[in-house]
Protein backbone atom coordinates (compact mmCIF):
# COMPACT_ATOMS: atom_id res chain seq x y z
CA UNK A 1 0.00 0.00 0.00
CA UNK A 2 1.39 3.39 -1.02
CA UNK A 3 1.66 6.46 1.08
CA UNK A 4 -0.68 9.39 0.45
CA UNK A 5 0.79 12.25 -1.56
CA UNK A 6 -0.06 15.25 0.60
CA UNK A 7 1.90 17.66 -1.56
CA UNK A 8 -0.30 16.85 -4.56
CA UNK A 9 -3.45 17.43 -2.50
CA UNK A 10 -2.07 20.71 -1.17
CA UNK A 11 -1.15 21.89 -4.66
CA UNK A 12 -4.62 21.02 -6.00
CA UNK A 13 -6.22 22.93 -3.14
CA UNK A 14 -4.01 25.97 -3.82
CA UNK A 15 -4.88 25.87 -7.52
CA UNK A 16 -8.59 25.68 -6.71
CA UNK A 17 -8.30 28.70 -4.40
CA UNK A 18 -6.36 30.64 -7.02
CA UNK A 19 -8.94 29.81 -9.70
CA UNK A 20 -11.84 30.85 -7.47
CA UNK A 21 -10.10 34.10 -6.55
CA UNK A 22 -9.47 34.92 -10.22
CA UNK A 23 -13.12 34.18 -11.12
CA UNK A 24 -14.26 36.45 -8.31
CA UNK A 25 -11.94 39.22 -9.52
CA UNK A 26 -13.25 38.92 -13.08
CA UNK A 27 -16.83 39.02 -11.82
CA UNK A 28 -16.15 42.19 -9.85
CA UNK A 29 -14.53 43.82 -12.89
CA UNK A 30 -17.56 42.97 -15.03
CA UNK A 31 -19.95 44.35 -12.42
CA UNK A 32 -17.89 47.54 -12.18
CA UNK A 33 -17.88 47.93 -15.97
CA UNK A 34 -21.65 47.48 -16.15
CA UNK A 35 -22.13 50.02 -13.38
CA UNK A 36 -19.99 52.64 -15.12
CA UNK A 37 -21.79 52.03 -18.42
CA UNK A 38 -25.13 52.67 -16.74
CA UNK A 39 -23.93 55.91 -15.15
CA UNK A 40 -22.51 57.15 -18.47
CA UNK A 41 -25.81 56.45 -20.24
CA UNK A 42 -27.84 58.36 -17.65
CA UNK A 43 -25.79 61.39 -16.58
CA UNK A 44 -28.88 63.51 -15.82
CA UNK A 45 -28.93 62.54 -12.17
CA UNK A 46 -25.41 63.80 -11.53
CA UNK A 47 -25.83 67.07 -13.51
CA UNK A 48 -29.14 67.92 -11.82
CA UNK A 49 -27.42 67.83 -8.45
CA UNK A 50 -24.72 70.21 -9.64
CA UNK A 51 -27.17 72.73 -11.14
CA UNK A 52 -29.39 72.92 -8.07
Amino acid sequence: MGRPNYQFNKRQKELDKKKKKEEKRQSKLQNKAVETDQTEKDPTTSTEDLQA
